[in-house]
């Protein structure tokens, strides 16, 4: 068994019965079950739900990406061993802890296998929902070039590089390209501000004006959760982005909920507390592998500047990463989980294998010839 073998690159090719063709993101893949398999398994399962709710089985993969690009490894090493299985583990983690502060609810029905999901469908906001608790990354980068106004807050004078911040901060951003709102510029992932919110707010999503209060609030809520668990780590919440959206509850009301993973190394940054202390940056997230990208090739304006796209997916295309890269980033993934799980994460052999076996037989999901 080789490194290859073990891990779930591709992940939208199982013969999951849907009938609605697969979506697959960079990391995730959705398999839209049909309405005859959501409504027996709702049923059987006894799931939270209204009797006619969509479901759907959402798998992760261990594929990396940075800077919207998908990377991949020498000998054939297309994603990175126990990534998938620990963003996974560490959202279950949250959500339940969530939970038992009473915060709002996720999409997550079920957990047939450690990169596996069973999810109701969700109407998504389309907002990428970031806090702030330090300044670092494009904020700094903006504040160090004079600006004082990030999304339509005012910074002060005399912050410096990596140092907390007041409050926690919300800085937003579009998800999804939205045309027409004045203000807004009609492209994926620039900055937005509350009062650009509440100007479109129908166009972002919420079904009404305040819901944007609710958001924040549970954004800050999911946040000082998180950060409270992990400074009891010795881990530093930097800064995170989550994502919510609205679903249906079992009294058919529509309510608000967190969507997709949270407090992940994919979707946080991390810093361990001790090395701080210390003055120096130990990343337990995706961040230590972006800075290694942008130190290691000769022009790191190809990763950072959104004009050069097509030279960037050149750069990740042609370029099989050393095996020990891909397993230092491995190492980090397994290790903030293991810490924030407190035990072991078990790497399946035959990922693949084991989903296939398990929705068979315990969901009665999978169709082979």
């Amino acid at each position: 068994m080789t490194l290859a073998t073990q891990v779930l690159a591709v992940n939208d090719d199982l013969p999951i019965r849907t009938h609605l063709p697969v979506h697959s993101g960079k990391v995730r893949s959705v398999y839209w079950l049909t309405d005859v398999d959501s409504a027996r398994l709702i049923r059987e399962k006894n799931y939270p739900v209204a009797a006619d709710t969509p479901l759907a089985i959402m798998v992760i993969s261990d594929r990396i990406s940075a800077f919207d690009c998908i990377w991949h490894g020498e000998n054939g090493l297309n994603g990175v061993p126990g990534k998938g299985a620990a963003l996974n583990a560490i959202s279950n983690h949250w959500f339940a802890l969530f939970k038992q502060h009473g915060l709002a609810d996720s999409h997550i029905l079920d957990i047939p296998h450690p990169l596996v999901w069973i999810v109701q469908k969700a109407r998504p906001v389309k907002i990428e929902a970031i806090a702030r608790q330090y300044i670092t990354g494009s904020m700094w980068r903006a504040y160090s070039k004079g600006e004082r106004e990030f999304c339509g807050i005012t910074l002060p004078e005399g912050l410096q590089k990596d140092q907390k911040l007041p409050e926690i901060l919300i800085t937003p951003s579009t998800k999804g390209i939205l045309t027409g709102l004045a203000g807004v510029p009609e492209a994926d992932d620039v900055n937005i501000s509350r009062s650009d919110i509440e100007r479109h707010s129908k166009a972002f999503g919420f079904e009404q004006v305040s819901d944007i209060d609710l958001y924040e609030k549970l954004l800050k809520q999911g946040f000082g959760v998180i950060s409270d668990a992990l400074a009891a780590l010795d881990q530093m919440f930097v800064d995170t982005k989550f994502e919510f959206g609205y679903v249906k509850g079992a009294d058919g009301a529509d309510k608000l909920i967190y969507m997709d993973e949270v407090g992940t190394p994919d979707s946080s940054r991390i810093w361990d507390g001790a090395a701080w202390r210390d003055g120096n940056i130990v990343e337990q997230s995706k961040e230590g592998f972006r800075q290694w990208l942008l130190s290691n090739f000769p022009d790191p304006d190809i990763l950072l500047n959104k004009d050069r796209m097509p030279e960037r997916a050149a750069l990740a295309r042609d370029n099989a990463l050393p095996t020990d890269v891909m397993m230092d980033i491995s190492r980090t993934y397994l290790g903030i989980a293991e810490k924030v799980i407190g035990g072991k994460i078990a790497l399946s052999a035959n990922p693949k294998a084991e989903i296939i076996e398990v929705l068979k037989q315990n969901y009665g999901l999978i169709d082979l010839a």
